[in-house]
């Protein structure tokens, strides 16, 4: 019955394909078939499940279907509902169709009509009292380059990554903490993955960080006061190889700093089993896993701040 179901959805979105968005039918046969079911066929993805939910960066918010710029990154706020909430959109870019029901009202692309989701008033979640609610997967998102004389990134892994990401995103200066996976042998690992099937990997945060504001030297020195250099088998109640404390340095400059933070700690008496590892490649984590305890509005269980220098 499901195969069935599946094989009448896809007949109905081409169908729709042919009637309605023929000026952009060799973009649309691009899609996938969640894609054409969304976009296409008013569809909507699971909450919590789009690429764009938690996503902070600057940039812009295109549409899926004609690459319309749709949304700006500084109009994009946490509503907490699972989908990415805009308080306004691109003057012109969408336009507004109330269901026939008369219930909610739809987003659409105003230039192509592709689906984006539906448009919500008087929730007082923002000043200006409106939330677009908008399917990730309706979008495309092009980051805002980065002026390449400022940014940097830092990569720290001590134990559960929820928390080293709470503690190091707080830093001003820090532009975005992202938690992943460095040092493992398989390449995109998802989570289960790492927790399962011994890839090598340890949870590890990517610090984008503007070094005007914030020196390297101060994210080391916040990250080993954030947790336990002196356990060998993970952090806290947390044991596994995939918990390990370790600092993965980008060149010589880096490693000679945490070399001499680690000696200053072992001068106070602590046995530091961190470890400084190359830089290798980094792999995001799942969207569940990103800010965490932003989401869940509580602190981290063994990660805590300690005065160590």
């Amino acid at each position: 019955m499901q195969k069935i179901l599946w094989i009448l959805l896809t007949v109905c979105v081409t169908s729709v394909v042919a009637d309605d968005f023929k000026p952009w039918k060799s973009k649309i046969d691009r899609l996938s078939t969640f894609e054409k079911h969304v976009v296409i066929n008013k569809g909507t993805e699971r909450a919590f499940s789009g690429k764009y939910v938690h996503t902070k960066e600057d940039g812009t918010y295109r549409c899926k279907v004609c690459d319309t710029p749709l949304y700006r990154s500084s109009d994009k706020f946490d509503s907490h509902c699972g989908w990415p909430s805009f308080d306004d959109a691109i003057p012109g870019a969408i336009k507004e169709v109330p269901d026939a029901d008369g219930r909610r009202t739809e987003i659409v692309c105003a230039k192509c009509g592709a689906h984006m989701g539906h448009v919500f008033r008087g929730e007082g979640l923002t000043s200006k009292n409106v939330r677009h609610c908008v399917n990730s997967v309706s979008l495309n998102f092009q980051k805002k380059k980065a002026q390449t004389s400022t940014l940097k990134k830092a990569y720290f892994a001590g134990g559960c990554f929820w928390g080293v990401e709470y503690y190091l995103e707080k830093i001003k200066g820090v532009k975005e903490v992202t938690s992943g996976f460095m040092g493992g042998h398989v390449k995109n690992p998802g989570y289960y993955d790492v927790v399962r099937k011994d890839t090598g990997h340890i949870e590890t945060v990517e610090v984008v960080y503007d070094p005007s504001k914030v020196s390297y030297e101060t994210l080391a020195k916040t990250f080993f006061e954030i947790h336990d250099p002196t356990q060998v088998d993970g952090q806290g109640p947390d044991i596994g190889s995939q918990y390990l404390s370790a600092i993965f340095v980008n060149n010589k400059e880096e490693r000679k700093t945490i070399e001499r933070l680690i000696n200053l700690l072992e001068g106070k008496g602590l046995k530091v089993a961190t470890k400084i590892m190359p830089k290798a490649p980094f792999y995001s984590a799942e969207a569940y896993h990103q800010d965490y305890y932003e989401r869940k509005g509580s602190t981290p269980y063994c990660h805590r701040r300690v005065k160590r220098f």
